[in-house]
């Protein structure tokens, strides 16, 4: 059987970062995926340009039954610390809105960067995991290829998020085996879907973008918002669906700048013979202006023959329009999987299950689920950081 100092299970953002947290002289690191590449996830981040981190990283960006265990890692491994590295390996980036940095060139910069920060461990891909147990004050794992023997194991495999790139709950399985306990889990920063009726109103508009405000259980977002085939999407609506619940109603600004009913009546006394459709499109993109005024039956009808009730109608309709939606597109195309190992099992500076001594777990897998932007990436650094400097710490060359 082989020996290992630390097993690091999945070769993600999280497990390619521990990795090189935890090397010291000594110190075996074997990191082991299914997967026939490293990081996958990285790759296809921020539109190939991976949105690395957020300088706005704060403990009040990220969701959790517990949300102050995640201020421990974020507190001692920051952003500024991240992008020292990238400036470091003279990868280019820049600043986009809210704090997100993104690379200049492709998002494999930062793969190269963190496979090179790990050299002197072992990376072996395409081997498959299929079970983890304890043994004699060890772990033994058991791959395709046989078993490993390690002081120490951190799992790092991620959550359901995206199952087409491998993505499956192995980490669940794992946290049960060993008594931890997991938080229901469900689809974060996903578009949202219709039942079929709204979708009539909306399949025409799909493509179209427009910026909104959405408030809801306490997430209070804008950005732009995108009307597709299947109900809406764009970061405003992936940010509100890690809030909101099945069966729950959205209101949603669509200008959130103006007040339209008011805006409406202050434009019939100098301009009441436009039509409704245009006089809309004074504050909306034309097609989504169309849209409405159909819906009220007054596309041609003249701005001076409304009534201040029709105007206060169509105002609510666009600073105020409710939308139930019947649920997500699921883990097929959600960035993150919200929920996962309860945070009440890890310890917060070592990520170290409280109960299982040498076993962590780190990155998506456990209950914390930052914002979009940047902020899920930082978790991930931060989490590795802190499991790989515990193993340093107290690594026993086995």
């Amino acid at each position: 059987m082989e020996h290992a100092d630390l097993v690091i299970l999945g070769a993600g953002a999280a497990g390619l970062f521990c990795a090189g947290t935890a090397l010291a002289p000594g110190l075996r690191v074997v990191v082991i995926d299914h997967a026939a590449k490293p990081a996958e996830k990285i790759r296809i981040s921020g539109g190939g340009r991976c949105n690395f981190t957020n300088l706005a990283t704060s403990r009040d960006r990220f969701l959790s039954q517990n949300p102050r265990f995640a201020a421990s890692a974020l507190s001692r491994y920051r952003p500024e610390a991240f992008v020292a590295l990238v400036d470091r390996a003279g990868i280019a980036w820049h600043e986009k809105t809210q704090g997100q940095l993104f690379c200049d060139g492709r998002a494999t910069q930062i793969t190269d960067m963190l496979l090179a920060r790990m050299r002197g461990a072992e990376l072996r891909l395409g081997t498959a995991v299929t079970a983890v147990r304890a043994a004699g004050g060890r772990f033994e794992v058991q791959t395709g290829d046989g078993t490993l023997s390690a002081a120490r194991v951190v799992v790092a495999t991620g959550g359901k998020s995206i199952p087409k790139m491998g993505a499956t709950g192995f980490a669940y399985d794992i946290a049960r085996t060993f008594g931890l306990r997991v938080t229901e889990t469900r689809a974060g920063l996903v578009p949202l879907t219709f039942a079929e009726q709204d979708l009539a109103r909306c399949r025409p508009l799909a493509g179209l973008s427009v910026e909104a405000r959405i408030r809801h259980r306490g997430g209070d977002f804008r950005d732009a918002l995108l009307f597709t085939h299947r109900g809406l999407s764009g970061p405003v609506i992936l940010q509100i669906s890690s809030f909101w619940q099945p069966g729950e109603m959205l209101e949603i600004d669509l200008a959130p700048d103006i007040d339209v009913a008011q805006a409406l009546k202050a434009q019939r006394s100098k301009a009441g013979r436009m039509t409704m459709a245009t006089a809309l499109a004074q504050f909306l993109p034309q097609r989504l202006a169309d849209s409405i005024a159909r819906d009220e039956d007054v596309a041609d009808r003249r701005l001076a023959d409304q009534t201040n009730a029709l105007l206060q109608t169509i105002g609510s309709r666009v600073n105020r329009w409710q939308i139930r939606p019947v649920g997500t597109e699921g883990y097929r195309t959600a960035e993150v999987t919200l929920g996962g190992i309860d945070t009440r099992d890890l310890d917060a500076r070592s990520m170290q299950a409280r109960q299982v001594r040498g076993l962590h777990f780190i990155g998506e897998c456990v209950d914390v689920t930052g914002w979009l932007g940047g902020y899920n990436f930082q978790w991930a650094w931060a989490s590795a950081q802190a499991a790989g400097e515990a193993v340093r710490r107290e690594g026993q060359p086995g």
